[in-house]
């Protein structure tokens, strides 16, 4: 289900269930089958079943169909009953939209407009599949809050490489809410799956977004 505005909450410290999700979501994007076995069975006993569930369906953005569905097929080996009680199909494009716009403009802030107007740019397809199907059929669901969902997805940037995506993530991170010494305890989670290169690069991005 999704909801009429996303709930962001403040994150002073990266707790232990937090921690293992970011792990959880790098090695979804950049992992072996053998690192998403190995890191979702620490998560499950660490961090609520309905965390990691999002996270793994919010993958397919950042990691691919192939990937979200491999993880799903580990994850189901711990957890075989579906969590999800609610049906798709009650949702509308139209409330999607409401809610990716909503959400995007939480993570954006003051660039959302310019962001609009670039990315439709490139193509008003992609426009609109970031609206409704990114933010609003997937980021703006329940289960998981939008802050823990944030740092997932630049720990997801990080792991893959995607610096150009993971520098507006670092940012909307702060403006959803997460402190930064979160975002670097995140990133120092992750340091031992993604590697030095990757982690260097991550490192000199964020010190950029900070103004350092």
């Amino acid at each position: 289900m999704t909801s009429a505005s996303p709930t962001a909450h403040t994150l002073f410290e990266l707790d232990d269930a937090t921690r293992v999700l970011v792990r959880v979501a790098t090695v979804i994007a950049a992992g072996t089958e053998s690192d998403m076995r190995v890191e979702l069975s620490t998560a499950a006993s660490r961090a609520p079943d309905v965390w990691i569930e999002e996270v793994i369906l919010q993958s397919y953005l950042f990691a691919g169909f192939p990937r979200a569905l491999n993880a799903m097929r580990e994850w189901r080996r711990l957890v075989p009953v579906n969590l999800d009680a609610s049906d798709a199909r009650e949702q509308t494009v139209a409330r999607w939209r409401a809610d990716g716009e909503v959400t995007c403009h939480a993570v954006y802030g003051e660039m959302y407009d310019r962001l609009r107007t670039n990315i439709r740019a490139l193509h008003p397809a992609l426009d609109e599949w970031m609206i409704v199907d990114g933010y609003g059929k997937v980021l703006s669901r329940d289960g998981l809050d939008l802050s823990r969902r944030e740092l997932c997805i630049v720990a997801a940037c990080a792991a893959s490489g995607q610096d150009r995506q993971l520098h507006s993530h670092l940012h909307g991170a702060l403006n959803v809410g997460i402190a930064p010494s979160v975002v670097e305890a995140a990133l120092e989670a992750i340091a031992d799956l993604i590697g030095e290169n990757r982690l260097q690069s991550a490192r000199m991005l964020w010190a950029r977004v900070r103004g350092k």
